[in-house]
């Protein structure tokens, strides 16, 4: 508990109050439009998409009981185990109000939106249905997740078994959602449960893309035999810093240059054209990256 008070102390002195309460706002809101995706798009066709909250679905099926408030009580258990095994108290912190946040929306838009949505129902057709699920929540939960939190239900589980054994948590998130979605086969329908994989596999792009952002980041690998009229055109001429390595050719066995260099997507046609202008014969590898931090993109202080 001592620890946990003082990693707790230390994050809020390194990033400031408010820094923290932003983080807190972002999973609020993000928890919001996870459950509007759940109550507008899943509870009306049962995708019982994996997790607790298709578990929650589940249940209702049998016993009329809101799914915000399953949802709540099924990850009371989880969020006490994993305070006392994880240790992770910002991380429970975020995750427990993800998880109330998420709740009450849920139950409210149950309450109050929900009866007029039946009578006048976003979509009638299954499918779109499973994919604006899988957009809304994804954004949602994607949020929570560049916040520093989680959804909590499975998420805590696959951490506590990762913990213990060491499993892969993607291998773990398999198996519990699988197991979930194989139940409303036999509840539901087949139909249903093919709709909630694809539902679920639409939530983890999404979910990445809110995550980590578009891919707006290319990394420019350059071999020449010019290391110092590339690296200069493409300093003057791109703004940018550039790596550099001598390598050898495994198959002639001569020296050459290997430059590294991180642009925008806007820049690469000009990059192609530096390096053509400072030695046609170089040869240029364009890849993709994610996210690039540090001088002349994004700060890495407050990621």
């Amino acid at each position: 508990m001592g620890n946990n008070n003082e990693n707790l102390a230390l994050y809020r002195e390194r990033f400031g109050y408010w820094y923290f309460i932003n983080k807190l706002l972002i999973i609020s809101f993000g928890s919001i439009i996870i459950a509007i995706g759940y109550v507008f798009f899943q509870i009306p066709f049962d995708l019982a998409a994996g997790g607790i909250q298709g578990l929650s679905i589940i249940i209702n099926n049998f016993i009329s009981v809101n799914e915000g408030i399953l949802y709540l009580l099924f990850n009371i258990p989880l969020l006490i185990l994993g305070y006392y095994k994880l240790g992770r108290l910002q991380f429970l912190i975020f995750t427990v109000l993800s998880v109330i946040v998420f709740s009450l929306a849920t139950y409210l838009l149950l309450r109050f939106a929900y009866p007029i949505l039946k009578e006048n129902p976003m979509t009638e057709d299954m499918l779109l249905s499973s994919i604006y699920a899988g957009v809304i929540s994804g954004i949602g939960t994607g949020l929570v997740m560049k916040a520093g939190g989680s959804v909590g239900g499975t998420n805590v589980i696959a951490k506590l078994v990762h913990k213990k054994f060491g499993f892969p948590l993607s291998q773990t998130y398999l198996i519990t959602d699988g197991i979930i979605i194989l139940i409303a086969a036999f509840v539901f329908s087949w139909n249903v449960a093919l709709h909630a994989i694809l539902c679920l596999f639409i939530n983890g792009i999404a979910s990445d893309y809110a995550f980590e952002g578009p891919s707006i980041i290319r990394i420019a690998t350059i071999i020449t035999d010019k290391r110092d009229e590339v690296a200069s055109i493409l300093m003057s001429g791109l703004q940018r810093g550039v790596s550099c390595w001598e390598i050898e050719g495994t198959y002639t066995g001569k020296k050459h240059y290997m430059l590294y260099c991180a642009i925008y997507r806007s820049q690469v046609v000009l990059l192609k054209s530096l390096v053509a202008e400072a030695d046609e014969n170089a040869f240029v590898i364009i890849g993709e990256g994610k996210q690039a931090l540090g001088e002349g993109f994004y700060s890495i202080k407050r990621v």
